[in-house]
């Protein structure tokens, strides 16, 4: 049975009913339980939270029952909970950390669980490696009737509201009487992100704000065919903003007022541009391998430093624990800023947006053009996921990894980086990144550069390169 149980960049995730069962989840809360015995003493209490999906509140009951029985205090929130919102409780709570019952933007037959620790960011691998090797020795029995430990329920809300009241200039929103469309995507954002954006006095319409566990047959995913009427809605009522989360909420999505879905990659930078310029900020900023280097181009022209890591938030929340990071993101759609938690929130992320568009009091569309022209752009990106056989996919990644190409159409490759797959820095800036899924016989290949037809060159010379290593 624990075989079926992997855990990925974020926890563990399963199709519900298939591998995602109510003993595996006993099973994997005591292996956290055996974890927590090591780090922390039984007087700090443990946090659960869930989404928005099928059982993932029972899910949650049951995690509660076998914490109880093992003599831990256990809170359980109210109803489902961004998972920001459960990362910032689990501080300011001095808890033993969090467990949260989620699949984040996967479809709705998924579920999944990820233990948060106290310091509110992802776990780190040396804790997640830890928690997956007690899986095996642990049990999926029913707890007993006499717990010695207990649970209550408690709402995360109001002080976590209180805390992003703080980071942003509600007043300034305020003034500058905005106008924005909101696609819950029938996610946990909804009573969080709608009540922040009222309290900020902006004329808002909701779209999807109530629980669906199928997510109206599509995926709680904030990308553009997801967010297909949200862009109709913007354009046919000339607002300022369309905003989006996925189904736990620490990621975003971000229209703007001519209808156009932003990469987060360019969020990210108009972000960077807007705590600098706007609010007098500073700090390091913090990207994936797989994240647009016009964040360097900035950094370098604001005398920042920047640091590059690899794929997951646990490792840019590892950097912001360690030193001040004004903006941390990934091209995946997580962001995080200085003062806040070293966890990706699709809230703030969301509302730090409609602030920068307070500020500047221009459209955002003119404020994206404003910061990538600033930073030397526009890069072009792409990404092709290469569905290979097993075979293939290992045999693509050996010889990149042991012979590398020493150039890319033409150019020179002047570095090859190996934080996380094999990345290809070439001499004139663009870059090819090849990383293979640890779950699935695919190889994501990463692209970046500086004009379309040298984006298209790029991606036809690699297919070729890897087709020709088949077998």
């Amino acid at each position: 049975m624990s075989s079926k149980i992997k855990f990925g960049t974020d926890g563990w995730r399963g199709i519900i009913a298939d591998d995602f069962t109510f003993p595996n989840v006993r099973k994997v809360t005591r292996a956290i339980a055996t974890y927590l015995e090591t780090a922390y003493t039984k007087n700090r209490p443990v946090l659960i939270a869930y989404d928005t999906r099928f059982l993932a509140d029972q899910f949650a009951k049951t995690a509660a029952q076998v914490l109880a029985d093992l003599g831990w205090t256990v809170k359980i929130t109210v109803r489902d909970c961004p998972t920001p919102v459960i990362a910032y409780n689990a501080r300011h709570l001095n808890s033993a950390g969090a467990l949260m019952f989620t699949a984040s933007h996967n479809p709705a037959p998924y579920c999944g669980i990820k233990y948060i620790p106290d310091y509110a960011g992802p776990a780190t691998p040396e804790i997640t490696d830890t928690i997956v090797a007690n899986i095996e020795s642990a049990s999926d029995e029913l707890p007993g009737s006499n717990p010695s430990g207990s649970i209550s329920i408690f709402d995360p809300k109001p002080d976590y509201l209180q805390f992003i009241y703080t980071l942003l200039d509600i007043e300034k929103i305020k003034r500058a009487n905005l106008k924005v469309k909101y696609d819950a995507l029938y996610s946990t954002s909804r009573g969080y992100l709608d009540e922040v954006l009222q309290h900020s006095g902006v004329q808002l319409e909701s779209f999807h704000d109530w629980r669906d566990v199928l997510f109206g047959g599509g995926m709680p995913e904030p990308k553009g065919e997801q967010l297909v009427e949200l862009v109709e809605a913007v354009v046919r009522d000339q607002a300022d903003l369309g905003l989006a989360t996925d189904g736990d909420s620490d990621r975003f999505g971000i229209v703007d007022e001519q209808g156009t879905v932003l990469t987060p990659n360019t969020v990210l930078l108009v972000l960077a541009r807007h705590l600098i310029k706007n609010k007098g900020k500073t700090g390091a900023i913090v990207r994936t391998v797989a994240t647009t280097h016009l964040l360097d181009n900035f950094a370098a022209k604001n005398g920042l430093q920047i640091y590059e890591t690899a794929v997951g938030f646990k490792y840019i929340g590892e950097k912001m624990r360690e030193t001040a990071v004004l903006i941390g993101g990934e091209e995946s759609g997580g962001l995080s800023i200085i003062g806040h938690i070293p966890e990706k929130d699709g809230v703030l992320a969301d509302m730090l947006v409609a602030e920068a568009i307070a500020y500047e009091g221009k459209p955002l569309s003119q404020m994206v053009k404003e910061a990538i022209a600033e930073a030397d752009g526009p890069l072009y990106n792409n990404r092709l996921d290469l569905h290979l056989t097993e075979a293939h996919k290992t045999a693509v990644i050996d010889s990149f990894t042991k012979n590398p190409p020493t150039e890319v159409v033409g150019i020179k490759v002047k570095e090859v980086g190996r934080k996380d797959g094999i990345k290809l820095y070439l001499e004139e800036g663009s870059w090819v990144l090849l990383r293979p899924s640890g779950t699935e016989p695919l190889v994501r290949v990463y692209l970046e550069t500086n004009t379309p037809e040298k984006l298209t060159q790029i991606a036809q010379e690699l297919e070729s390169v890897i087709a020709k290593l088949e077998g």
